[in-house]
Protein backbone atom coordinates (compact mmCIF):
# COMPACT_ATOMS: atom_id res chain seq x y z
CA UNK A 1 0.00 0.00 0.00
CA UNK A 2 0.78 3.57 -0.79
CA UNK A 3 1.47 4.91 2.84
CA UNK A 4 3.55 2.22 3.57
CA UNK A 5 6.02 2.78 0.63
CA UNK A 6 9.24 4.07 1.83
CA UNK A 7 10.42 4.78 -1.59
CA UNK A 8 12.74 7.48 -2.38
CA UNK A 9 13.81 7.72 2.04
CA UNK A 10 17.00 7.28 3.35
CA UNK A 11 17.14 5.78 6.46
CA UNK A 12 19.79 5.29 8.94
CA UNK A 13 19.86 1.96 11.21
CA UNK A 14 22.37 1.42 14.22
CA UNK A 15 23.36 -1.72 15.70
CA UNK A 16 22.36 -3.06 11.97
CA UNK A 17 25.11 -6.30 11.73
CA UNK A 18 22.78 -8.40 13.69
CA UNK A 19 19.46 -9.13 16.00
CA UNK A 20 16.40 -6.40 15.89
CA UNK A 21 18.92 -3.91 14.03
CA UNK A 22 19.48 -6.20 11.21
CA UNK A 23 15.53 -7.43 11.27
CA UNK A 24 15.06 -3.26 10.93
CA UNK A 25 17.17 -2.70 8.01
CA UNK A 26 15.70 -5.31 5.82
CA UNK A 27 12.25 -4.54 6.75
CA UNK A 28 13.02 -0.60 5.60
CA UNK A 29 14.64 -1.87 2.21
CA UNK A 30 11.95 -4.12 1.44
CA UNK A 31 9.82 -1.05 2.12
CA UNK A 32 11.80 0.57 -0.72
CA UNK A 33 14.42 3.08 1.57
CA UNK A 34 18.00 3.06 0.93
CA UNK A 35 20.00 2.86 3.93
CA UNK A 36 23.15 3.93 5.99
CA UNK A 37 23.86 0.87 7.97
CA UNK A 38 26.06 1.61 11.57
CA UNK A 39 27.90 -0.91 13.96
CA UNK A 40 31.24 -1.15 15.52
CA UNK A 41 30.91 -4.46 13.91
CA UNK A 42 31.69 -3.27 10.32
CA UNK A 43 31.91 -6.60 9.08
CA UNK A 44 28.32 -7.80 10.69
CA UNK A 45 27.43 -4.21 8.96
CA UNK A 46 28.59 -4.62 5.23
CA UNK A 47 27.12 -8.47 5.70
CA UNK A 48 23.71 -6.38 6.06
CA UNK A 49 24.85 -4.00 3.58
CA UNK A 50 25.03 -6.89 1.06
CA UNK A 51 21.06 -7.82 1.79
CA UNK A 52 19.64 -4.85 0.92
CA UNK A 53 21.90 -4.41 -2.28
CA UNK A 54 20.30 -7.97 -2.57
CA UNK A 55 16.47 -6.32 -2.82
CA UNK A 56 18.00 -3.10 -5.33
CA UNK A 57 18.41 -0.35 -2.89
CA UNK A 58 21.80 1.34 -2.14
CA UNK A 59 23.30 0.86 1.27
CA UNK A 60 26.79 2.43 2.93
CA UNK A 61 28.37 1.56 5.99
CA UNK A 62 30.16 2.66 8.75
CA UNK A 63 31.94 1.20 11.66
CA UNK A 64 30.58 4.11 14.25
CA UNK A 65 30.73 3.63 18.26
CA UNK A 66 27.54 5.23 19.11
CA UNK A 67 28.63 5.76 22.32
CA UNK A 68 30.98 8.82 21.15
CA UNK A 69 29.38 12.00 20.64
CA UNK A 70 31.95 13.10 18.24
CA UNK A 71 31.90 9.64 15.81
CA UNK A 72 27.89 10.35 16.06
CA UNK A 73 29.08 14.03 14.41
CA UNK A 74 31.39 12.44 11.67
CA UNK A 75 28.63 9.82 11.19
CA UNK A 76 26.05 12.30 10.16
CA UNK A 77 28.33 14.08 7.21
CA UNK A 78 29.20 10.56 5.66
CA UNK A 79 24.98 10.44 5.41
CA UNK A 80 25.06 13.75 4.07
CA UNK A 81 28.00 12.91 1.59
CA UNK A 82 26.46 10.14 0.53
CA UNK A 83 22.96 10.74 0.80
CA UNK A 84 22.55 14.80 1.85
CA UNK A 85 18.99 13.88 4.15
CA UNK A 86 17.83 11.15 6.34
CA UNK A 87 14.36 10.55 6.85
CA UNK A 88 14.08 7.78 9.26
CA UNK A 89 16.10 7.06 12.63
CA UNK A 90 16.19 3.69 14.00
CA UNK A 91 17.87 4.16 16.85
CA UNK A 92 18.57 0.42 18.18
CA UNK A 93 22.55 -0.29 18.50
CA UNK A 94 23.38 -0.21 22.66
CA UNK A 95 25.13 -2.26 25.05
CA UNK A 96 24.37 -2.62 29.03
CA UNK A 97 26.29 -4.24 31.98
CA UNK A 98 25.05 -6.61 34.80
CA UNK A 99 26.08 -5.69 38.52
CA UNK A 100 24.16 -5.51 41.91
CA UNK A 101 23.36 -2.34 43.47
CA UNK A 102 25.67 -2.52 46.50
CA UNK A 103 28.17 -4.16 44.24
CA UNK A 104 28.37 -1.89 40.69
CA UNK A 105 31.14 0.12 39.99
CA UNK A 106 30.09 3.84 38.84
CA UNK A 107 32.46 3.61 36.08
CA UNK A 108 30.31 0.45 34.84
CA UNK A 109 27.37 2.97 35.53
CA UNK A 110 28.79 6.13 33.96
CA UNK A 111 29.50 3.17 30.78
CA UNK A 112 26.11 2.39 30.42
CA UNK A 113 24.36 5.85 30.64
CA UNK A 114 27.08 7.02 27.78
CA UNK A 115 26.30 4.29 25.84
CA UNK A 116 22.41 4.22 26.21
CA UNK A 117 21.63 7.26 26.49
CA UNK A 118 24.09 10.00 25.75
CA UNK A 119 24.61 7.71 22.79
CA UNK A 120 20.73 7.71 21.94
CA UNK A 121 20.57 11.71 22.21
CA UNK A 122 23.20 12.30 20.52
CA UNK A 123 21.77 10.10 17.56
CA UNK A 124 18.90 12.11 17.74
CA UNK A 125 20.50 15.32 17.82
CA UNK A 126 21.83 14.77 14.63
CA UNK A 127 19.39 13.19 13.04
CA UNK A 128 17.18 15.49 14.59
CA UNK A 129 18.63 18.68 13.38
CA UNK A 130 18.31 17.47 9.45
CA UNK A 131 14.84 16.38 9.88
CA UNK A 132 13.81 19.80 11.61
CA UNK A 133 15.59 21.52 8.46
CA UNK A 134 13.21 19.44 5.89
CA UNK A 135 10.36 19.60 8.08
CA UNK A 136 9.97 15.97 8.09
CA UNK A 137 11.03 13.26 9.77
CA UNK A 138 10.42 10.18 12.11
CA UNK A 139 12.97 8.63 14.92
CA UNK A 140 12.58 5.10 16.23
CA UNK A 141 14.28 4.26 19.78
CA UNK A 142 14.74 1.10 21.28
CA UNK A 143 14.25 0.82 24.56
CA UNK A 144 12.58 -2.02 26.61
CA UNK A 145 10.05 -3.27 29.39
CA UNK A 146 12.76 -2.20 31.77
CA UNK A 147 12.22 1.65 30.61
CA UNK A 148 8.84 1.35 32.98
CA UNK A 149 9.59 -1.77 35.08
CA UNK A 150 12.03 -3.15 37.29
CA UNK A 151 13.65 -6.21 36.40
CA UNK A 152 16.09 -7.21 38.86
CA UNK A 153 18.42 -9.87 38.28
CA UNK A 154 21.77 -6.47 38.49
CA UNK A 155 19.44 -4.40 35.89
CA UNK A 156 19.78 -1.79 37.90
CA UNK A 157 22.11 0.45 35.43
CA UNK A 158 20.31 -0.57 32.43
CA UNK A 159 16.67 -0.28 33.66
CA UNK A 160 17.91 3.40 34.66
CA UNK A 161 19.32 4.26 30.96
CA UNK A 162 16.32 2.31 29.77
CA UNK A 163 13.88 4.56 31.71
CA UNK A 164 16.21 7.57 30.65
CA UNK A 165 14.73 6.76 26.63
CA UNK A 166 11.46 6.68 27.40
CA UNK A 167 11.59 10.06 28.73
CA UNK A 168 14.03 11.34 25.80
CA UNK A 169 11.42 10.12 23.46
CA UNK A 170 8.63 11.96 25.09
CA UNK A 171 10.67 14.86 25.48
CA UNK A 172 11.83 15.38 21.99
CA UNK A 173 8.19 14.00 20.78
CA UNK A 174 7.25 17.27 22.18
CA UNK A 175 9.53 19.64 21.10
CA UNK A 176 9.55 18.57 17.30
CA UNK A 177 6.62 16.81 16.54
CA UNK A 178 4.87 20.27 15.76
CA UNK A 179 7.72 20.96 13.46
CA UNK A 180 6.99 17.95 11.79
CA UNK A 181 9.29 15.08 13.30
CA UNK A 182 7.76 12.24 15.26
CA UNK A 183 9.60 10.19 18.04
CA UNK A 184 8.45 6.91 19.54
CA UNK A 185 10.15 4.34 21.21
CA UNK A 186 9.40 0.58 21.24
CA UNK A 187 9.95 -1.18 24.15
CA UNK A 188 11.31 -5.17 23.97
CA UNK A 189 11.00 -8.14 26.21
CA UNK A 190 13.60 -10.92 25.81
CA UNK A 191 14.17 -11.38 22.20
CA UNK A 192 16.45 -13.79 21.22
CA UNK A 193 20.00 -12.81 20.33
CA UNK A 194 23.81 -14.28 21.15
CA UNK A 195 23.96 -12.75 24.13
CA UNK A 196 20.86 -14.00 25.46
CA UNK A 197 20.89 -17.22 24.46
CA UNK A 198 24.55 -17.67 26.27
CA UNK A 199 22.64 -16.25 29.01
CA UNK A 200 19.97 -18.78 29.05
CA UNK A 201 22.69 -21.73 28.55
CA UNK A 202 24.67 -20.68 31.61
CA UNK A 203 21.37 -20.60 33.67
CA UNK A 204 19.11 -23.49 32.60
CA UNK A 205 15.83 -22.33 34.16
CA UNK A 206 16.49 -18.59 32.51
CA UNK A 207 14.28 -19.34 29.73
CA UNK A 208 11.48 -20.78 31.28
CA UNK A 209 11.18 -17.68 33.97
CA UNK A 210 11.31 -15.62 30.79
CA UNK A 211 7.99 -17.44 29.47
CA UNK A 212 6.26 -18.17 32.28
CA UNK A 213 5.90 -13.98 32.12
CA UNK A 214 5.42 -13.83 28.89
CA UNK A 215 1.45 -14.65 27.85
CA UNK A 216 2.00 -15.41 23.53
CA UNK A 217 4.36 -18.50 25.14
CA UNK A 218 7.78 -17.75 23.02
CA UNK A 219 10.65 -15.07 23.72
CA UNK A 220 10.67 -12.61 20.92
CA UNK A 221 12.41 -12.83 17.41
CA UNK A 222 14.29 -9.92 16.02
CA UNK A 223 11.68 -10.27 12.49
CA UNK A 224 8.93 -9.12 15.23
CA UNK A 225 10.27 -5.81 15.01
CA UNK A 226 9.88 -5.98 11.35
CA UNK A 227 6.11 -4.35 11.02
CA UNK A 228 6.69 -1.68 13.79
CA UNK A 229 9.19 -0.50 11.46
CA UNK A 230 7.82 -0.16 8.57
CA UNK A 231 4.69 1.43 10.18
CA UNK A 232 6.45 4.02 12.26
CA UNK A 233 8.95 4.83 9.36
CA UNK A 234 5.92 5.48 7.01
CA UNK A 235 3.40 8.12 6.33
CA UNK A 236 0.99 5.38 7.50
CA UNK A 237 1.92 6.63 11.41
CA UNK A 238 1.59 10.38 11.02
CA UNK A 239 -0.42 10.66 13.72
CA UNK A 240 1.75 9.06 15.58
CA UNK A 241 4.42 9.89 18.04
CA UNK A 242 5.59 10.39 21.58
CA UNK A 243 4.09 6.61 21.35
CA UNK A 244 5.82 4.18 24.32
CA UNK A 245 4.94 0.86 22.26
CA UNK A 246 5.39 -2.49 23.80
CA UNK A 247 6.73 -5.57 21.79
CA UNK A 248 6.23 -7.92 24.72
CA UNK A 249 4.22 -10.56 24.10
CA UNK A 250 1.80 -9.65 26.63
CA UNK A 251 4.41 -9.37 29.29
CA UNK A 252 3.65 -5.28 30.52
CA UNK A 253 0.17 -6.28 30.46
CA UNK A 254 -0.11 -8.85 32.49
CA UNK A 255 -0.28 -8.38 36.19
CA UNK A 256 2.74 -9.71 38.36
CA UNK A 257 0.71 -12.29 39.99
CA UNK A 258 -1.33 -13.19 36.77
CA UNK A 259 -0.59 -16.68 34.93
CA UNK A 260 -0.01 -16.87 31.09
CA UNK A 261 -2.30 -19.01 29.58
CA UNK A 262 0.09 -21.70 28.26
CA UNK A 263 1.20 -21.77 31.87
CA UNK A 264 -2.44 -21.85 33.19
CA UNK A 265 -3.56 -24.90 31.21
CA UNK A 266 0.01 -27.00 31.91
CA UNK A 267 -0.98 -26.02 35.47
CA UNK A 268 -4.79 -27.22 34.76
CA UNK A 269 -3.41 -30.86 33.36
CA UNK A 270 -4.91 -33.72 35.33
CA UNK A 271 -2.04 -35.16 37.47
CA UNK A 272 -1.42 -38.94 38.44
CA UNK A 273 -2.66 -37.57 42.27
CA UNK A 274 -5.74 -35.65 40.49
CA UNK A 275 -8.81 -38.01 40.62
CA UNK A 276 -11.20 -35.25 40.20
CA UNK A 277 -11.10 -35.37 35.93
CA UNK A 278 -11.30 -39.54 35.66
Amino acid sequence: MKMFDLSGRVAVISGAAQGLGHAAALAVAQAGADLMLVDRNLEGAQSTAREVRALGRTAHTAGTDVADPAAVTDLFHLVDDRFGRVDFLGNIAGDGILGKPEDLPIADLEAVLKNLVIGRFAMCQEAGRRMLARGRGSILNIGSIASVRALGRGHVAYSMAMGAVAQLTRELSTEWSHRGVRVNAVLPAQVVNPSLTERMRQDPGLEARFLSGIPIGRLGRPADIMGLVVLLASDASEWITGAIIPMDGGNLAMNAGGTPGHVGAILAMPHEHDTSTR
